[in-house]
């Protein structure tokens, strides 16, 4: 008979749920939903019950691994800690500190993950990089608005008149949110799912809209257009808490309904309806990741921000622009975790174009890559020339739990352990604002050993090892330590598993943002007036930005999240999903005489993948979607695709702006 413990899921999700693990023999059995936990109330997904098999999994890498004629051999700890840390010394001596680049990503949502900052800013400060393949257009772009990114909290959606999910199924991503808006919707409130796929959160709205995917700033603006003809602007938020207004209404003024209708392919009454949603709220909108991963990105959330602002729907319950909740990670203090004054030398290369960067960086080059929570083989697009950049660093040092795609084609793959097999405290600034108390409830297989272990070993060696002389405890009180007048401490989350942190619940309610005028910014004032308008700005692979190339590749693909991996976490231990299913709308199959199950190569100037056929029932016109997450050996990512160009702010990707051709195979 296995006991039950309380613990937490360490998974970069939205819903950052509570755990019920049952131990047994020294082992975790089975991993299920923590019923007290006040947001997740004892649902869970798949991806939370395959941590089981994630950490209990034979395919575990056990031992420190170094590369010898191509292949990689078992070594011990004091040989892996010797010579990487004698590497570091020499490329310090040699080069600087900065020829050392951290490529890293957020496959981990613990607080003392970020130690891995500590350690680098220790040794010197290293090559960092810097904005989001996922989020980080959006997020800018809510800062140049708002002066920060904030969501409401969950159960303040009861508080709505009407729902707009735009660009998000939350259904797949966002599971505990389904259930508030299915609350919600029972209540009374209308449920608007706007998305060039028809997906499982569609099923339950009200209504359904089918947008041109990339195309979402000029719906946003449509709808703008119709609520001032309509009056139903909010002249009191815009008067007295706002700045720039008058730009917008020029930029409006630039441009017809009729031609908004036929760039976004949604009927112009829907601009009409959609208005009167607006303009008689609160209206309370969710949105997604997937529109702000274009080259005009930050554009489009910036948009849809403005119009939920001029609506009269900012700084009221049952109203907001949800995207992140940055409140949430701001409760901690991350500068006693991190120790930023440590650093004496810095470099920053974006996270899409690291690999060109790598390639290309002198004074000094990069002599080392440290890669942690990440996988860039898989994650980062253009993989073609990410292996490249990799394969031309004289050492690569990689911490994974797996040989995955990154790990295989690394120098060192160091063992690391689970989330089960160490303390942390998890959270998620994304949705609700609890965080979580996991303890470590297993000992780690073989030799794998938690980072902090391997940090702290390290240091000892290239001779700041006093900065890592503190218990795994104490590191955590260190980040929680700006929260003990709140209420809130280590010993009290121990108990209680789950503490609400400080944050507000209707974010800018008081009118105060965090923007240089502290109003609103339809305009932004953090750059120069040009650049911090409103524009109307197409994505970069498009008909009207590209037309030779929308000709050749006529398709727009996506690349959503899988339903059952985290990325790429889990598909080296699911069959069922090692294999590229390529989903198609139904214009393309008839046009091209596809049928499901049919073998299909899609291509482009970059790459191409082959796969089998799957017909989307209710999709955009001429689009496909390839989930991303995918390994080589089962087919190859998705991101031999896509562009490493960023964004129009310059801090995301734009995974999603990438035409592509398909073909029988």
């Amino acid at each position: 008979m296995g006991r039950i413990v309380k613990s937490a899921c360490p998974l970069n999700c939205w819903d950052s749920c509570g755990f019920n693990v049952t131990i047994e023999n020294g082992q975790v059995a089975k991993v299920e939903g923590d019923p007290e936990h006040p947001i997740t109330k004892g649902k869970i997904c798949g991806r939370g019950r395959m941590l089981e098999t994630r950490t209990n999994s034979k395919q575990r890498v056990t031992t420190p691994l170094k590369k010898i004629d191509g292949e990689f051999l078992p070594i011990s700890w004091n040989q892996a800690i010797e010579e990487i840390a004698q590497q570091m010394s020499s490329i310090k001596d040699e080069y600087g500190t900065t020829a050392v680049l951290h490529s890293h990503d957020y496959a981990n949502s613990g607080l003392l993950i970020n130690l891995d900052k500590r350690f680098f800013n220790c040794y010197g400060g290293v090559t960092e990089v810097i904005g989001s393949l996922c989020w980080g257009a959006g997020i800018e772009a809510q800062k140049w608005d708002f002066g920060d990114s904030y969501s409401h909290s969950p159960e303040d959606i009861l508080n709505s008149k009407h729902i707009v999910i735009w660009g998000r199924n939350v259904a797949r991503t966002n599971m505990h949110l389904y259930e508030y808006i299915q609350k919600a919707k029972s209540n009374g409130a209308t449920v608007i799912v706007i998305d060039p796929i028809y997906n499982a959160t569609a099923k339950i709205a009200n209504h359904y809209i089918s947008i041109k995917p990339g195309m979402d700033s000029f719906l946003a603006l449509g709808i703008m257009k119709e609520v001032l003809r309509l009056n139903l602007e909010d002249r009191s938020f815009i008067n007295h808490y706002s700045i720039g207004f008058s730009d917008v209404k020029e930029l409006l003024e630039s441009v017809t309904l009729s031609e908004l209708s036929s760039y976004s392919e949604i009927p112009e009454e829907v601009f009409t309806m959609l208005a009167e949603i607006y303009g008689n709220g609160p209206t309370m909108t969710y949105l997604g990741l997937g529109m702000q991963r274009y080259e005009n990105g930050g554009n489009t959330i910036r948009t849809i921000d403005a119009l939920i602002a001029m609506s009269g729907n900012v700084g009221i319950p049952g109203g907001g622009a949800n995207y992140g909740n940055l409140q949430v990670g701001q409760s901690f203090n991350y500068e006693a975790l991190t120790l930023p004054k440590k650093r004496k030398h810095s470099r920053q290369f974006t996270m899409m174009k690291q690999a060109e960067e790598v390639l290309s960086a002198s004074e000094p080059p990069i002599k080392m890559i440290v890669v942690t929570c990440g996988n860039p083989l898989t994650q980062v697009p253009d993989t073609n020339k990410v292996r490249k950049a990799f394969e031309s660093v004289d050492t690569v040092v990689v911490l994974e739990q797996y040989l995955t795609d990154t790990a295989s084609l690394a120098d060192y793959v160091l063992p690391v352990a689970t989330s089960f097999e160490v303390e942390d405290l998890y959270y998620a600034s994304m949705y609700h604002g609890y965080v979580n108390y996991g303890g470590a409830l297993v000992e780690a297989p073989g030799e794998a050993k938690p980072d902090l272990w391997i940090w702290s070993r390290l240091a000892d060696k290239l001779g700041f090892g006093e900065e890592f002389n503190f218990t795994r405890e104490q590191f955590l009180e260190m980040g929680i330590s700006n929260l003990r007048d709140k209420g809130i401490s280590l010993e009290k989350l121990k108990q209680e598993h789950h503490l609400r942190l400080p944050i507000k619940d209707v974010p800018w309610e008081d009118k105060k943002f965090k923007t240089p005028s502290g109003k609103y910014e339809f305009t932004s004032t953090r750059y120069t007036e040009e650049l911090g308008k409103l524009l109307l700005s197409f994505p970069r692979e498009s008909a009207r930005n590209n037309p030779g190339l929308s000709k050749k590749y006529p398709y727009s693909l996506l690349s959503l999240h899988p339903l059952r991996s985290n990325h790429s976490q889990n598909y080296h231990l699911i069959a069922g999903i090692q294999e590229i299913k390529v989903e198609v709308s139904e214009d393309i199959a008839e046009e091209i005489g596809l049928k499901d199950q049919d073998k299909v190569k899609v291509f482009n100037d970059r790459g191409n993948v082959e796969g089998t056929v799957k017909i989307m029932k209710k999709a955009h016109p001429k689009t496909i979607n390839i989930d991303e997450g995918n390994w080589s050996k089962f087919g190859g990512t998705v991101n031999l695709l896509t562009s490493d160009e960023p964004s129009d702010n310059g801090l995301g990707s734009i995974l999603y702006d990438c035409l592509v051709n398909i073909e029988k195979v």
